[in-house]
């Protein structure tokens, strides 16, 4: 069976794996960049939006292995976008542009379900409402046997790993303290009890944890 996995998902010091007060303007809420600022320098993100260089090392090993066997993406709304309650614009399709970065289809979490949206390059966002039990089966059919990607926010993440869904986990721990936003951490208490573990760390500051399945 396919994997289900979690890549480059960033938290801080104190667990949260966003900010306060999201926004159009601000995605991730009062955390700005930087929760993100070690993966915004590292090659593979420079090439993910089109351009060159980057910084290569730990941090660009570890962020590369992202999409290999990837064939479908899980996220929550807050992801998507900053709208909450019923769609009120049909036409925001994400922060990522015309040409989105996953080119797999999504499975956007929504109380709201709205039509699909097909992208170029290959995404298609299907806006879902179910149990991550549900939800994980439609992408699972729509991966062709190629592994899931959870791909946040901390809330939809959460939510898979409280369900035992999540096979492999990367968390990069971020040496800030937000004090405020929403926290990855809260109810998966002995977690790690599932997983095999290992930690590498970068010059950068960050701290790169991975949970396995044994």
């Amino acid at each position: 069976m396919s994997l289900v996995r979690v890549h480059n998902f960033s938290v801080s010091l104190d667990g949260y794996g966003t900010g306060e007060g999201q926004s159009l303007e601000a995605p991730f809420g009062h955390a700005g960049e930087r929760l993100h600022s070690w993966f915004f320098r590292t090659r593979t993100f420079r090439r993910m939006q089109g351009g060159e260089g980057g910084d290569t090392g730990v941090d660009d090993a570890m962020a590369s292995a992202w999409g290999d066997g990837i064939g479908a993406e899980i996220m929550g709304r807050n992801k998507f976008g900053p709208q909450r309650g019923p769609w009120q614009d049909h036409e925001w399709n994400g922060w990522w542009g015309p040409d989105p970065v996953f080119h797999t289809p999504v499975f956007v979490l929504t109380h709201h379900p709205r039509p699909t949206v097909e992208m170029a390059g290959g995404t298609t966002f299907h806006f879902v409402d179910g149990t991550p039990n549900e939800v994980l089966a439609r992408a699972r059919e729509a991966a062709g046997g190629l592994d899931v990607r959870i791909g946040g926010g901390p809330s939809t993440i959460r939510a898979f790993l409280a369900a035992d869904l999540v096979d492999h986990l990367h968390v990069v721990v971020v040496p800030i303290v937000l004090g405020r936003g929403v926290r990855l951490w809260d109810g998966l208490e002995g977690l790690e009890q599932r997983f095999r573990t290992e930690a590498v760390s970068s010059p950068s500051g960050v701290t790169h944890l991975t949970f396995t399945r044994p």
